[in-house]
């Protein structure tokens, strides 16, 4: 294949093809009500546990107003990839223009960037509620918590507005094909026809920098949480000072686990089916775990829906 010129490349190239489901081709009818079926109950879940925060004033704390971005980080992850996978799974050739997998690629990665970051943030909230309880409402005020968690998103932007520059100059094949469902960076980077060793660069420093800091962030914050809960004598008290993690916790590890493996998996063995499984893995369905951690392991959120639900059948009796 011969590269087109590069200043004119969105009018000689204005698609490119995918062929994540190119293994499944009397299969799409069912992929699409399962991704359907997964991209509602990540809507609704996030969308659910954002509104209770909102309304139910128990959860109007440090540790909830993280959440809450949270929420909407998963829901806004969700909607960059689902959406157009759903409309491609009824088509006969799954395309995306170039202007439309740029933005895909931009929003993608500034997602997973963000949410590195207010992980790392959420960690940081309980390390400053278990290990400094007296003075955990000063440090973590709303004077902290909120420039915290702009940093977050302004942290996944400014490295998502890098790799899409980047991507933008690369000069690409005619007829480019994606081995995957969705425009990320890496296989993007594949069906380029000009040098990508600066776009390798960028990505294996931001692995380290969004990736890997915020990973080693979180574990330096649990390492003083877990020594600060083997200090506490009765283990009702240890117990109720792990429990306010717990959530938080398997959300990391469920997060940055599957990032490990969508990222830094060996490239020997690769296949394109079980590259298309991890990555939706990594970006569909985590989005659509978190609000189902949160709603069954933390006593407060399922209170607030407890009460939200006897709200709306009062609501309806009357009526």
């Amino acid at each position: 294949m011969e590269p087109t010129e590069s200043g004119n490349w969105s009018q000689q190239t204005p698609e490119f093809v995918f062929l994540g489901f190119s293994g499944a081709p009397h299969g799409h009818i069912p992929l699409f009500l399962v991704f359907l079926a997964i991209y509602l109950t990540t809507v609704i879940g996030n969308a659910t546990i954002f509104a209770l925060i909102q309304l139910d004033a128990r959860l109007h704390s440090p540790m909830y107003f993280f959440l809450s971005h949270l929420s909407c980080l998963d829901v806004c992850c969700s909607s960059v990839t689902v959406p157009k996978i759903l409309a491609n799974l009824l088509r006969q050739q799954p395309t995306i223009s170039y202007a439309q997998c740029m933005a895909q690629a931009f929003f993608l990665m500034a997602c997973a960037g963000s949410e590195c970051a207010l992980l790392a943030a959420m960690a940081y909230d309980r390390y400053l509620a278990i290990c400094r309880p007296l003075h955990y409402g000063s440090l973590m005020g709303r004077r902290v918590r909120v420039p915290l968690a702009a940093a977050s998103w302004l942290w996944g932007l400014l490295d998502s507005a890098l790799h899409t520059a980047l991507a933008t100059n690369l000069a690409f094949c005619r007829s480019p094909r994606i081995d995957h469902v969705f425009c990320d960076v890496p296989p993007l980077l594949k069906t380029a026809c000009s040098d990508t060793r600066v776009n390798e660069v960028a990505l294996h420093a931001a692995s380290v920098f969004v990736g890997l800091c915020p990973f080693l962030l979180v574990l330096l914050s649990y390492a003083y949480i877990l020594t600060a809960i083997l200090r506490i004598r009765s283990s009702t008290g240890r117990h109720k000072a792990f429990s306010t993690c717990a959530a938080h916790l398997t959300v990391v590890t469920v997060y940055f686990g599957m990032a490990n493996v969508n990222y830094n998996r060996p490239s020997a063995g690769y296949s394109l089916e079980v590259d298309t499984l991890v990555s939706t893995l990594y970006c569909i369905v985590t989005p659509m775990l978190n609000p189902l951690i949160y709603s069954l392991r933390n006593e407060e959120v399922k209170a607030a829906l407890r009460k939200a639900l006897r709200g709306l059948k009062k609501g309806r009796s009357s009526a």
